[in-house]
C-alpha cells in the first residue's frame, strides 16, 4: 500500500485495531481485508452457494489502491463486535416530554455506536405557549436542543468516538428568531451545527421584501409575521459572524424525496447533504478521482471506463453494507431497509483538475464537474438496477416516484459528503473542496520540521526544476502560491486555494455537483476574513438561484480566541475588555503563539500535551487525552492552572517542580513508562520547550557577540490559510480547516462531524 506517513499515523490513532494497553493488534492490510470479507459476505444472504472470494478481492483491492473508502464507522467497525457502519441518522423529536427524551436516549445510542445524528426541531410548540396537562408553559426548541448538547457531552466523556449533531427549525416556527441566536456565543450548544429551513416562499418573499406568516406547529394556525428579508439579514448576520447559521432548502429536498407517502423530510445529518426520513439512516463512501485520471500521448483525460467499473463495485460494496450493518435500534434497521439508501460520492476533486491542467474556478472545472458526477449517478443507478434483478428492489418501490420504471435496490445513489479524513488515508484533496493549503510544515519535538506538500504541486515543480525546500516554506508561510512572482504564471494561476477563489464560483461549483447528485452536497464556500455582509448575503441568493439543497459558509478568522468549544462570543476587536482585580493576574493570552504537541504514553492510553509560547516565553498548555480514555477533566484542570500561573509570572522552574514525579498507579504498574503521571508529562514537556528556549537565547547571544544578527527563535508555523487565532484542533493543536459543511485537521485526521 501506498499510504503517506500521516495517513498511516491516523490508521494508528482512529481506526486500527487495539488491545486493553493501547497496543495495535492489526496492521493496514489486515484492516481492509477484514472490512473487505465481511462486506463481501453478505452476497450469501441472497445466494448462499455463491463463492464470495473474488469479490472479496476486488473490494480489498479498490480498498488498498485507495480508489475507494467506505464511511469511517464501515472501517472502524466491519468484522468487529460493535459492527455499526453507518455514518447518517435523522431521528424525529415530537411535541411530548416523553417522546423528547426518548429521542434523546435513541440519540445517545447511535453517538455510542460512532453515527451522528440529525434532528428537526420544528414541530415543538414555542416557547411560552401553554401546556395543558400540566398547567405550565412550553420552553420551546433552543431549551431542548441545549438537553440534547449536554446528553452529546456526556456520551463523548466515555466513547471512543465525539458525537455530532444538525439542529433545524423552520424559518416559519414562532421561535426563528431565538434559533438564529443560539449560537451566537461560540461556547453555546457546541455539539450542534444549526441550519434554517427555508422555503422558496420565504425565499420570494425575501427577495421582494415582504412580510411572511409565522404558524404555531401545535395548532396549524397564524402565529405572526415577521419581515422576510429582515429575517434572511439575521441569518446572514449569524454566518458572518461565526459561520452559524446555515441554510436548508427545505421544498427542495422533498422535490426530491423518492416515497413522499412516507412523509416529508424535515432534517439532514450533521454536515447538511444527507437529507432522510425520521429512523432512516444512509452509508457513505467516496471515489478518489485521482485515480480515474490516465495518461494518454495527448495529455492526461479521465478514464470513465474504470470510473464507472469502480462505481459498480462501490455502489454493490455499499448495498451490501446494508444487509451485514448492526443497526443501534430496531426501528432504524427497518425503516432503513424500506428504501435502501445509499451514498456514493469522491474526493480528490482538486487534484484531479490540477492533473487536468484544469483551474478549479473555471468554466471548464464546472462543466467537467456536471460530466463527472453524471457518470457517477448514471453507473450507479444501472448497477443498482443489476442487482434489484438479482436481489429484488427496494421495499417501498412500487410507491416510490420511480414506480413503472426499471426497478432499483436502492432509492437513493448519490451524496457529495466531507471526507476530512478519508482523504487524509487517501493522500488527496477533500471532498469537491479546492485545496486549503498547499504546504503543510509539521514540527517534530526535536524542533525539526517536515515539509508536507501537495504531490500533484510537487510532481510539477520537480519536472520543471522548481522545487525547493526553501520555496515550499515560503509557500507555507504565505498560504497560497499566488503572490510568489518567481514562479510562472501558468502554475500561479492553476494552483489557487480555497481563499484565492471567489464565494460565487465555490457556489457555482457546489451547484454543478448538486445537478447530477440525488442528495445534497456537502461543500464550505469560504471567505476572507475582510468579506462584508452582503458577500455573503449575495451567495444565499446565488445559491437558491442555482438549484443548490443548502449552504454553509465561514469567513476566515470569524472564531478567533476560541479554544477547545470555549471562547468569547465575538470577534477580538468587539470583545469588551476584561476587568482585574487587585493583586497578581494573568497577562492576557496573546493573539497569536507558536508550539509543539508531544504524545506521551501514560497507564490508560495517550496524553497530547500542546505547550505554546509568544516572544515573551511559554504561555499556555492544552491537553488532549486518546481514544484509551484517562482523566479528561483533571488534565485539563491542570493545564489552565499551569497557563494561568505561566502568564502571571511564576517561574517555570517552580511549576516543573511542583508537578513532577507524581504519581498515577495506572501509570507506575506499567513498564517502559517515560512519566509517571498526566501532571508529570506535562512538566516533562514544558521541561523541553524551556531547554529548547534557553538554547537558542544562548546561541544568539553568541552570534551578537561575533557581530551577528538575532534571529527569532523557530517556531512550528501554522499554514498561513488559517487565520491568526483561528481554533486550533482540540486533539493536536494545529489550525482547523473548514470545508465539506464541516471542520477537520489535516494532521491528525480529527473531524467535528465524525
Amino acid at each position: 500500500m501506498n499510504l503517506t506517513p500521516n495517513a498511516l499515523t491516523v490508521l494508528e490513532r482512529r481506526y486500527l485495531k487495539k488491545d486493553e494497553n493501547g497496543e495495535l493488534l492489526e496492521r493496514p492490510e489486515d484492516l481492509f481485508r477484514r472490512v473487505a470479507h465481511t462486506i463481501a459476505a453478505a452476497d450469501l444472504l441472497t445466494a448462499p452457494d455463491t463463492d464470495t472470494a473474488p469479490l472479496e478481492e476486488r473490494f480489498y483491492q479498490m480498498m488498498t489502491d485507495l480508489e475507494f473508502l467506505p464511511n469511517s464507522p464501515t472501517l472502524m467497525n466491519a468484522g468487529r463486535p460493535l459492527g455499526q457502519l453507518s455514518a447518517c441518522f435523522v431521528l424525529p423529536v415530537e411535541d411530548s416530554m416523553e417522546d423528547i427524551f426518548e429521542a434523546v436516549k435513541q440519540a445517545a445510542l447511535i453517538h455510542k455506536s460512532g453515527g451522528g445524528t440529525g434532528f428537526s426541531f420544528s414541530r415543538l410548540r414555542p416557547a411560552g405557549s401553554a401546556v395543558r396537562s400540566t398547567g405550565g408553559v412550553a420552553s420551546g426548541p433552543v431549551s431542548f436542543m441545549r438537553v440534547f448538547n449536554m446528553a452529546t457531552e456526556a456520551v463523548k466523556q466515555g466513547g471512543t468516538r465525539r458525537g455530532a449533531n444538525m439542529g433545524i427549525l423552520r424559518v416559519d416556527h414562532p421561535d426563528i428568531l431565538d434559533f438564529i441566536d443560539c449560537k451566537k456565543n461560540n461556547a453555546e450548544i457546541n455539539n450542534f451545527n444549526i441550519s434554517v429551513g427555508v422555503t422558496e416562499a420565504f425565499m420570494e418573499a425575501a427577495d421582494k421584501g415582504l412580510p411572511y406568516d409565522l404558524i404555531d406547529p401545535h395548532t396549524h394556525q397564524p402565529a405572526g409575521q415577521l419581515d422576510a428579508r429582515q429575517v434572511l439579514e439575521k441569518i446572514v448576520d449569524g454566518a458572518w459572524r461565526n459561520g452559524e447559521p446555515g441554510i436548508i432548502f427545505l421544498d427542495r429536498l422533498n422535490r426530491d424525496n423518492v416515497v413522499p407517502a412516507q412523509g416529508e423530510i424535515e432534517s439532514t445529518n450533521p454536515c447538511g447533504e444527507q437529507p432522510l426520513l425520521p429512523y432512516e439512516s444512509c452509508n457513505l463512501g467516496s471515489i478518489n478521482l485521482t485515480r480515474v485520471v490516465a495518461k494518454t500521448a495527448a495529455g492526461p483525460v479521465v478514464d470513465y471506463e474504470k470510473l464507472t467499473n469502480l462505481v459498480k463495485d462501490a455502489v454493490h460494496f455499499l448495498d451490501n453494507v446494508i444487509d451485514v450493518n448492526q443497526y443501534p435500534l430496531d426501528r432504524i434497521d427497518f425503516v432503513t431497509k424500506q428504501t435502501r439508501k445509499i451514498g456514493l460520492g469522491v474526493m480528490g476533486w482538486a487534484d484531479m483538475l490540477l492533473m487536468l491542467g484544469i483551474p478549479y474556478g473555471s468554466g471548464r472545472a464546472q462543466a467537467l464537474a456536471e460530466q463527472v458526477m453524471g457518470c457517477i449517478t448514471e453507473a450507479g443507478r444501472a448497477e443498482s438496477r443489476r442487482l434489484a434483478a438479482l436481489r429484488g428492489p427496494f421495499p417501498l418501490f412500487e410507491e416510490s416516484i420511480y414506480a413503472g420504471e426499471a426497478p432499483l435496490r436502492n432509492a437513493t445513489i448519490s451524496t457529495i459528503a466531507p471526507t476530512g479524513t478519508l482523504s487524509i488515508l487517501a493522500g488527496c484533496s477533500s471532498g469537491v473542496e479546492p485545496v486549503f493549503a498547499y504546504v503543510f510544515v509539521r514540527n517534530i519535538m526535536d524542533n525539526t520540521e517536515m515539509v508536507e506538500v501537495n504531490p500533484v504541486l510537487r510532481a510539477v515543480l520537480e519536472e520543471r526544476g522548481l522545487y525547493s525546500e526553501a520555496l515550499m516554506k515560503r509557500i507555507a508561510k504565505e498560504g497560497s502560491l499566488s503572490h510568489i512572482e518567481e514562479l510562472p504564471r501558468d502554475i500561479r494561476e492553476l494552483f489557487v486555494c480555497a481563499h484565492d477563489i471567489t464565494p460565487e464560483d465555490h457556489i457555482r461549483m457546489q451547484a454543478a455537483f448538486q445537478r447530477h447528485t440525488d442528495n445534497a452536497v456537502s461543500k464550505t464556500v469560504n471567505f476572507t476574513r475582510d468579506a462584508s455582509r452582503e458577500d455573503v448575503a449575495q451567495v444565499y441568493r446565488l445559491a437558491w438561484q442555482l438549484g443548490c439543497k443548502g449552504v454553509t459558509i465561514y469567513r476566515d478568522g470569524s472564531r478567533e480566541g476560541q479554544v477547545l468549544n470555549t471562547g468569547s462570543a465575538k470577534p477580538a476587536e468587539e470583545a469588551p475588555t476584561p476587568r482585574r482585580p487587585e493583586g497578581l493576574t494573568p497577562r492576557p493570552r496573546p493573539e497569536v503563539t507558536s508550539g509543539i504537541t508531544e504524545r506521551m504514553k501514560i497507564g490508560c492510553g495517550n496524553l497530547y500535551v500542546t505547550v505554546n509560547y509568544d516572544d515573551k516565553g511559554i504561555c499556555e498548555v492544552f491537553t488532549s487525552t486518546g481514544k484509551a480514555g484517562g482523566c479528561p477533566s483533571q488534565s485539563e484542570a491542570t493545564a489552565r492552572l499551569v497557563s494561568v500561573a505561566l502568564r502571571s509570572g511564576v517561574s517555570i522552574d517552580e511549576i516543573i517542580a511542583q508537578l513532577r514525579g507524581i504519581r498515577c498507579p495506572s501509570t507506575i504498574r506499567q513498564p517502559g513508562m517515560k512519566c509517571t503521571s498526566c501532571p508529570d508529562a506535562i512538566a516533562r514537556v514544558i521541561r523541553k520547550v524551556a531547554d529548547f528556549q534557553s538554547a537558542h537565547r544562548e546561541m544568539n547571544d553568541l552570534v551578537m557577540l561575533n557581530g551577528g544578527v538575532s534571529a527569532p527563535a523557530p517556531a512550528p508555523k501554522a499554514p498561513s490559510s488559517a487565520p491568526e487565532g483561528s481554533c486550533p484542533c482540540p486533539e493536536c493543536g494545529a489550525p482547523l480547516e473548514h470545508e465539506g459543511g464541516c471542520v477537520s485537521c489535516r494532521s491528525c485526521g480529527y473531524s467535528k462531524c465524525s
